[in-house]
């Protein structure tokens, strides 16, 4: 069962292939800012994965963070996750990216439960849609 103040982390190492120059945000060898908001995503959904029940996950709907500070190659980033808001299927989380400097980031995630088979076949409809009208 979700609750309130549910906490998450998770990190990764800062490699070439995560900085903005390789993702395509930007010209530096530092973490891009897409992959910190990849990894807030990420630590947000493993938090609350074992209180779904079978057939539910987890969707990221809204992001409003800001990206502090730059960790360069061969940092690692960290991120805290806590649950601080649930409105039905609508989860609010507080996220913080840290290295070993310092915050790198903050803000807050907002992610929907949903039933994995019916998102799926509305995504499927959709496409379908899509194509009908071109």
């Amino acid at each position: 069962m979700l609750t309130l103040g549910i906490k998450g982390t998770a990190e990764v190492l800062v490699t070439d292939d995560i900085t903005a120059r390789q993702v395509g945000s930007g010209t530096v060898a530092v973490l891009a800012t897409p992959m910190m908001i990849a990894l807030m995503e990420k630590t947000c959904l493993q938090s609350v994965r074992p209180f779904l029940e079978e057939g539910q996950d987890t969707v990221g709907t809204r992001v409003d963070v800001s990206h502090s500070a730059a960790t360069p190659v061969g940092m690692t980033v960290r991120c805290e996750s806590e649950l601080v808001e649930i409105d039905r299927r609508r989860l609010v989380f507080r996220v913080t990216a840290y290295d070993d400097a310092g915050v790198v980031g903050e803000g807050t995630h907002e992610r929907f439960v949903i039933d994995i088979e019916k998102f799926q076949a509305k995504a499927a409809l959709r496409n379908a849609d899509n194509i009908v009208k071109k």
